[in-house]
């Protein structure tokens, strides 16, 4: 202990990952004679991928066994990826005691014909992964497990079967048919398959307007209840708190129905409900992703937010976290289920120009919208101001039976020549 107290700690230089000590620890026993093991370590050739330039093997070779150990992969110690290791090599002349870095290898024994090195094929390469496994299922597995295996296999042979007379149909509807006209049809479903990915729940067939959208699609009845009292700030609202609302840049859709919301009738109840629904449609629209904290501000339900992410956001993953963004492909569906529900609020009537200004989308885009949903269009001049101002030519969407149906253009019209 007196000569270890007078020995001076000194570190070494900064060393690269080529260059640092090896421990060794052996799976099956502790190694009794050290001279008669030689140790050969290598490292992996790809020195410019940072994930494989710092890989080692290390072998060790008895005249009994071979042993082998690997700072990657399932066999390797996590330890070394947690913490650091460090071994003091002192000099017994100087003094000194340099530290250098270390890593510590777990040897395995090598039994030759029981495991392959890696990259190499087993022996018996002619079954897969999926094959052995199933194999081990059916010598050593659970009742369970067996159960699994046993519908796994009868559901891949029904699986065959039905491709096959799958392919069988394909070919006869083809033979009938002909390819050409298959061809058209496909071409014009795939022209109305971003319309129908974003329109709410539609009853073409049904005998009334107020049918052909189910308000009860757009707002369940348990959502209707929970909405009951952040509506009720609106039914509450003076002519001062709607000048408020002007101010503060609020839906003009919203505001110019909110102004006939007065008295106590019970249709007021309902409409207040909806439009208080519609605000947060319109909100969402301006919105980059949605969190928690969406609406708590207006007293938003969690029912209500909990449709909002699962109907009008797409969930990502980033950083580890996961995040619902509402990109802008969603503004389309934000701007569908916020006209089907200004048609219930305005007897199967809805003004296109105030609900594109609110959802910022251009007025091409909110016609595209009204066409997909059948809707019948006209233009109405309309005071920018409650009567008072000067009147401006607005693109009003009706709801008549039967539904409009308006074919799309093939091609777009050429631009004509310049004389």
């Amino acid at each position: 202990m007196a000569q270890a107290e007078d020995c001076i700690w000194k570190c070494c230089e900064e060393e690269t990952e080529g260059h640092s000590a090896v421990i060794v620890q052996f799976s099956n026993g502790n190694l009794i004679n050290p001279d008669n093991v030689d140790f050969t370590l290598y490292k992996n050739i790809d020195g410019n991928n940072p994930r494989k330039k710092s890989r080692r093997i290390l072998v060790a070779e008895t005249d009994r066994l071979s042993y082998v150990g690997n700072n990657f992969g399932p066999g390797s110690l996590k330890c070394n990826s947690l913490c650091k290791y460090y071994v003091g090599v002192l000099d017994k002349n100087t003094r000194q005691m340099e530290v250098h870095k270390a890593q510590i290898f777990n040897m395995q024994p090598l039994i030759p014909g029981e495991s392959a090195p890696e990259g190499e094929s087993a022996p018996d390469s002619s079954k897969s992964y999926r094959d052995k496994v199933d194999s081990l299922i059916e010598a050593f597995g659970t009742n369970k497990q067996k159960r699994a295996l046993s519908s796994r296999r009868l559901n891949q042979v029904g699986s065959e079967a039905l491709q096959h007379v799958v392919n069988k149909a394909a070919s006869t509807i083809i033979d009938q048919k002909g390819l050409e006209a298959l061809e058209q049809d496909i071409a014009q479903a795939e022209a109305q398959a971003d319309t129908v990915l974003y329109l709410p729940p539609c009853d073409p067939d049904a005998t009334q307007p107020q049918d052909v959208y189910p308000f009860d699609a757009l707002i369940s009845p348990v959502e209707y209840e929970a909405l009951e009292a952040p509506a009720r700030k609106l039914l509450e609202l003076s002519p001062e708190g709607l000048e408020e609302m002007a101010k503060n840049s609020s839906p003009l859709s919203v505001l110019k129905l909110l102004k006939t919301l007065s008295g106590a009738e019970e249709s007021h109840d309902w409409r207040a409900r909806v439009l208080w629904y519609l605000s947060l449609l319109l909100k969402l629209a301006h919105q980059k992703s949605i969190t928690r904290k969406f609406g708590l501000e207006e007293g938003c339900p969690r029912i209500i937010q909990n449709k909002l992410m699962r109907t009008f956001a797409v969930e990502t993953f980033n950083q580890g976290r996961i995040q619902n963004l509402v990109p802008a492909s969603m503004r389309a569906k934000l701007a569908a289920y916020s006209l089907a529900l200004l048609l219930h609020l305005g007897e199967q009537t809805a003004d296109l120009t105030l609900l594109h200004r609110d959802l910022r989308i251009t007025e091409a885009k909110m016609l595209e919208v009204a066409k997909a949903m059948g809707l019948r269009l006209s233009r109405r001049p309309v005071s920018e101001d409650g009567g008072v101002g000067p009147e401006s030519e607005h693109r009003l969407a009706t709801l008549e039976l039967p539904l409009v149906k308006y074919e799309r253009l093939a091609q777009r019209h050429k631009r004509k020549k310049m004389k």
